[in-house]
């Protein structure tokens, strides 16, 4: 990245290490495990079980966005 050489602008020791053991998933996991909590959400939603079917539909978005930055961190390196 373009900011690399600028002390100012580096990740932290705990950032990189998460970013290092992160990249080692396959990025087609957290797609897995948004279309699982979507699938388990509608269970639930058949089930009767209406609020636990919200938090558990709620579960999709952040494991895309999971992925995202999972797959960002692969092709981009953490700095």
């Amino acid at each position: 990245m373009a900011n690399s050489d600028n002390p100012q602008h580096s990740e932290g020791e705990v950032a990189e290490a998460i970013e290092n053991e992160t990249a080692k998933l396959p990025s087609d996991l957290f797609l897995w495990a948004a279309l699982a909590s979507m699938g388990v959400s509608l269970a639930f939603k058949c089930m009767g079980r209406n609020h636990t079917s919200l938090f558990v539909g709620q579960w999709a978005a952040p494991f895309l966005l999971l992925g995202i930055y999972n797959k960002i961190v692969k092709t981009q390196g953490s700095d």
